[in-house]
């Protein structure tokens, strides 16, 4: 069994800023990277950022120079460091975990999610 957990979700004033954290416990053997998504109100769930344990990172257009991904492979923990948030990047953000399976293709597991609401 894998479990995915996020936290760090809260509401803040434009500007500021927010360290989301995820940590997977349970069968870690297989982790090789994570990815955060996040679902607006009303909209679909869209890539935000992934870390890959070889050191390997991603960011979408609309958050780079602004978020942070980093990941530590001992603990199986991932972080999203967001600054100079705005309205727009109020969502719902989610960790999805990505394992190599025994099958040789990717799996993946998913959070719960944790509220971000960016509000004045």
């Amino acid at each position: 069994q894998v479990q995915v957990v996020e936290s760090g979700g809260a509401m803040v004033q434009p500007g500021g800023s927010l360290r989301l954290s995820c940590v997977v416990s349970g069968s870690t053997s297989g982790l090789f990277g994570m990815t955060w998504y996040r679902q607006p109100p009303g909209k679909q769930r869209i890539m935000v950022a992934y870390v890959t344990f070889q050191g390997t990172t991603y960011y979408e257009d609309f958050v780079r120079g602004r978020f942070t991904i980093s990941g530590d492979r001992v603990n199986s923990t991932t972080w999203l460091q967001m600054n100079n948030l705005q309205p727009e990047d109020t969502a719902v953000y989610y960790c999805r975990a990505n394992f190599h399976a025994e099958t040789g293709g990717p799996a993946y597991y998913w959070g719960q999610g944790t509220q971000v609401t960016v509000s004045s």
